[in-house]
């Protein structure tokens, strides 16, 4: 008599199931997985401009000047970085979730958490407060 070593069709068939049950119970898990660690970029992106405003208003002190950064950007040769004001390595525009847009010539910028989930950040050059309006969850998420 023959042996065989091979699964049969009925074995094949029950295996992608268990599979496909798994892979439905892990997806889920996965995408919240993803937009935690978002957040979690964002609240630490957003203390490192806090931070980095606050050292550059000390720098400005120090100089005898007691005015705030007029924007967080720079200009170099016509080419516009968000935060290169206020930091070594700046960030291009993106809509993409987990980076930062910038809204030209104003001192508006977005976090996008998701396509559909986004925070808007104002720098108010009077203050220096680099801040998003409180109501929002989406903003708690990111400050508190």
């Amino acid at each position: 008599m023959k042996r065989k070593n091979a699964f049969t069709m009925i074995e094949l068939i029950f295996v992608i199931v268990v599979i496909g049950i798994l892979a439905s119970i892990a997806m889920p898990k996965l995408w919240v997985t993803r937009t935690d660690a978002i957040i979690a970029k964002g609240r630490a992106e957003v203390s490192t401009i806090r931070s980095a405003i606050a050292t550059e208003r000390q720098k400005s002190l120090l100089g005898g000047n007691a005015s705030y950064l007029s924007t967080l950007d720079s200009n170099n040769s016509g080419s516009i970085t968000m935060f290169g004001a206020i930091m070594q390595y700046g960030q291009s525009s993106s809509d993409k979730p987990g980076h930062w847009s910038h809204t030209a010539g104003t001192n508006t910028y977005t976090y996008h958490i998701d396509y559909d989930k986004n925070v808007t950040f104002t720098y108010n050059s009077t203050t220096g407060m680099f801040d998003c309006d409180h109501t929002d969850q989406n903003c708690k998420d990111l400050t508190e």
